[in-house]
């Protein structure tokens, strides 16, 4: 018996795996290169971080630092975190560049722009929660701390703290992407989407509760976005809908009519 030869059917697969490796090594030198650039600034962009809570912090209180090294690791972790956030671009044109060569021409035409879009979207939620959500929550939380308590936060925890929050409104920005995705993909339509507005902004506020600390304002700060852009994404979607669509729905349409007179008569 011969033996099957899978050399012509592993070669593709290689060559994928190959090139899925040099685009990773490329997105891990960006990030260290540009972490390079940071580190000698860690403390200033750290300082730069704080701004937000030291405004609204007591008089004669300030930020301390629990644990002994953490005057030196904390700076540098936020550095090598700001890196990977202004590699995103790079990030996301590797991925690009790796799955463009297996989309069809109206596809690449597409998710260009898309990716361009959720950069943008990311950058702009990130930005919202250091200049609207972390000055507003942070003059409701120091004003809360009960009599004899002096509000002194560690640096290692404030930073988890404020980096969790980037994230969350960094992804909960990215909503107009999911939705034109998902209308763009054929999973849903417009219709269908607007129909679950209700629940969608229930789901909004859940969504919000678990991304966000345990306190009314910073969940209502982030549920509100999340369902304005949400209605934004609908609005835009209505560009990237496949003809297909709009005659199912102009069926859908005609049939609930014809119903409707059948039931009339």
């Amino acid at each position: 018996m011969t033996q099957p030869n899978f050399s012509d059917s592993e070669q593709p697969f290689l060559s994928h795996l190959i090139e899925l490796r040099s685009r990773l090594l490329r997105i891990v030198l960006a990030v260290l290169l540009i972490f390079l650039c940071l580190a000698p600034y860690a403390n200033e962009i750290y300082s730069y971080l704080s701004v937000p809570l030291l405004k609204h912090l007591p008089e004669n209180s300030t930020m301390v630092a629990i644990d002994v090294a953490s005057p030196f690791f904390t700076p540098f972790k936020l550095s090598l975190v700001c890196a990977g956030f202004i590699a995103v671009p790079v990030i996301l044109y590797q991925i690009w560049a790796f799955v463009a060569p297996g989309l069809y021409a109206h596809e690449k035409r597409l998710i260009l722009p898309l990716l361009i879009a959720s950069t943008a979207l990311f950058y702009i939620g990130v930005a919202f929660a250091y200049f609207v959500v972390l000055p507003l929550l942070f003059a409701f939380l120091t004003t809360t701390a009960p009599v004899g308590v002096t509000v002194m936060t560690d640096i290692a925890k404030y930073l988890d703290f404020t980096l969790t929050l980037f994230l969350a409104f960094g992804v909960t920005f990215e909503v107009p992407i999911f939705t034109i995705v998902l209308i763009w993909t054929g999973l849903v339509t417009p219709q269908q989407l607007s129909d679950a507005r209700p629940y969608i902004i229930v789901g909004a506020f859940v969504v919000a509760m678990f991304l966000t600390p345990p306190d009314a304002l910073s969940q209502t700060l982030l549920a509100v976005p999340i369902c304005l852009l949400f209605e934004a994404g609908l609005l835009f979607a209505r560009f990237f809908i496949p003809k297909a669509h709009y005659q199912n729905d102009d069926l859908e349409a005609k049939f609930d009519l014809i119903e409707k007179d059948e039931n009339r008569g």
